[in-house]
């Protein structure tokens, strides 16, 4: 689905196609196919099926489940789970998935009571710079890899303890960016060894689908009321959300999907949509897309 549509962001939570999946999936829980832990388990729950193996299929990122991944390969290398091409818009049109944007992801902060600050700051300036990054990623060379022909290898029983027991590992060796919040993966590309982890292929299934679209990543100013806002409308669309795919039949699903858009513009939603969208076009001319 497009982000935007002559000059004003795209309304994609109530596109006619994906209102038509909507459908199907609400036809699946109809059938019994939707377990209803889906709409009830936190992350924790979620952690503990994934190890199991017990979701049939799932719409997730391979990153939260990299730990989970890596229990089953450890009982038997052909229980994980695999990426596989997911549903198609009429078009037939490849996925396109986000990556990082410039509004960031995580905030790493110096507390204001810090003792030291100028050593603080002296200590995160290390860490991200290219020494610092090949520590974070590499970890301390001859005890987690060796130097061979110029490249680092990873030591064989240090390789194996990451590839089946990724809380042991961060313990013992705390490198392969267990400190997520200081990586930088395009600096981290150069000292990359060939990728044999039981996560390669959800990973490089993403290759080709992975695009750029931080210009429509919004990130509106804490404390205001655009903010206020935007944050019950996405908590009307999530509750929303749920109903849909338990609703008894499709003429629920109608109601309350045409609710849905009379609360949602009660709320302010094409004044705030017209607002995100003053935000997109100066990302624009700050990113030069046209």
């Amino acid at each position: 689905m497009p982000y935007e549509k002559d000059g004003k962001l795209y309304d994609r939570n109530t596109d006619p196609e994906y209102i038509e999946w909507l459908k199907m999936f609400r036809q699946l829980n109809e059938e019994g196919y939707l377990a209803t832990d889906i709409f009830i388990d936190q992350r924790i729950q979620m952690e503990e099926k994934l190890a199991e193996g017990r979701y049939f299929c799932m719409l997730y990122q391979y990153t939260d489940m990299a730990a989970q991944q890596k229990l089953l390969y450890s009982r038997d290398p052909n229980s994980i789970y695999i990426a596989v091409d997911g549903p198609k818009n009429k078009n037939g049109d490849d996925p396109v998935l986000p990556t990082n944007t410039v509004s960031g992801w995580t905030v790493t902060m110096i507390s204001k009571n810090c003792k030291n600050p100028d050593r603080a700051i002296q200590f995160m300036d290390y860490l991200i710079s290219e020494e610092g990054q090949k520590l974070v990623y590499l970890g301390v060379e001859g005890i987690t890899y060796e130097m061979v022909d110029g490249k680092p290898v990873i030591k064989p029983e240090v390789l194996s303890l990451l590839n089946s027991d990724r809380v042991t590992y961060d313990k013992i060796y705390g490198a392969d960016d267990a400190y997520w919040m200081l990586q930088d993966n395009v600096m981290q590309l150069k000292w990359r060894p060939e990728n044999t982890s039981p996560t390669t292929q959800l990973e490089e299934w993403t290759y080709d689908y992975a695009s750029y679209t931080g210009q429509y990543d919004v990130i509106l100013p804490a404390d205001t009321e655009d903010a206020y806002i935007d944050s019950q409308i996405k908590a009307l669309w999530a509750q929303t959300l749920q109903e849909l795919l338990i609703s008894e039949s499709e003429e629920e699903f109608d109601d309350i999907l045409e609710r849905y858009k009379e609360e949602r513009n009660a709320l302010g939603y094409e004044q705030l949509q017209e607002k995100r969208y003053q935000y997109v076009a100066k990302a624009k001319e700050k990113l030069g897309i046209d």
